[in-house]
């Protein structure tokens, strides 16, 4: 599929629902990038974006980022290492995967809205909600594109 027409396939709304309903239930943050162009590596440019973000800076080392390069076909879902490291063996080839069926099948936003929910699940049983403290919401939750 060219880059264009699956952006024109990526429902915002509902991308950006699913974060915020993710991180109502936990102290984890969540982001989604849709890049443009080409991308060789997507674990790699995950993590290079995930610095860029500035994803490194939540209080609780406790965000995840999904990358989607449809130019390249290729995404990829890194983690800081506050919920790496508590995550399971292969929990994010599992949200990977995952995604892929639901883009095998054209739904892509159907694909993204699931991986938020997994990984928001994992956030969830990690990093749950305080009794009585405040929604600190660390980065933006807005699709990034380009």
């Amino acid at each position: 599929m060219r880059h264009d027409a699956f952006l024109g396939e990526i429902d915002d709304t509902r991308i950006v629902a699913a974060i915020r309903l993710a991180e109502a239930r936990s102290r984890g943050e969540i982001r989604v990038h849709i890049a443009e162009g080409e991308i060789k590596d997507a674990r790699r440019a995950a993590e290079a974006d995930f610095a860029r973000l500035g994803m490194t800076a939540t209080a609780e080392r406790n965000g995840v980022l999904i990358l989607v390069a449809p130019e390249s076909q290729s995404f990829a879902v890194v983690g800081d290492r506050g919920i790496h490291e508590r995550c399971p063996a292969g929990f994010w080839e599992a949200v990977a995967e995952g995604m892929a069926r639901e883009f095998r099948a054209g739904r892509f936003t159907e694909g993204i809205v699931s991986a938020v929910s997994r990984v928001g699940d994992e956030l969830q049983r990690h990093f749950p909600r305080r009794a009585g403290e405040e929604d600190r919401n660390e980065l933006p939750d807005g699709v990034i594109r380009g």
